[in-house]
């Protein structure tokens, strides 16, 4: 399989394209070696620490990040412009992501051979 990019861009919890991204994300893993995962826009959301989404009936799903290391998803990226705007840091993330500029961001998709947007 070829290299595949995840782009999450919605927050959590609201609709399940965020939980059937991370299914989606962790079954390829199993076929494809060359994975990407990008979080930009609300979708820095997916990775903030404390999340209680069991007060509005949902499933928690955050925990199911912190397998990327387990399935050697290593090439998880987060738009620091979208954590700025959000008055987020890298210390309110489940997991350590590294932060890229947008003009990188942006040069990242153009490069991705298959782009998955949840």
């Amino acid at each position: 399989m070829s290299q595949l990019t995840y782009l999450f861009r919605t927050a959590p919890h609201g609709v399940s394209s965020g939980r059937e991204g991370i299914d989606a994300l962790l079954a390829a893993s199993a076929y494809c070696e060359d994975i990407t995962v990008i979080f930009t826009g609300d979708g820095v959301y997916q990775l903030l620490q404390g999340q209680q989404p069991q007060s509005i009936l949902s499933k928690d799903y955050a925990p199911m990040l912190k397998l990327f290391d387990l399935y050697d998803i290593e090439q998880v990226y987060v738009c620091e412009q979208s954590l700025a705007e959000r008055g987020l840091s890298q210390a309110d993330l489940i997991i350590d992501a590294e932060r890229m500029t947008l003009d990188t961001l942006k040069q990242k998709l153009a490069e991705a051979g298959k782009l998955l947007s949840f």
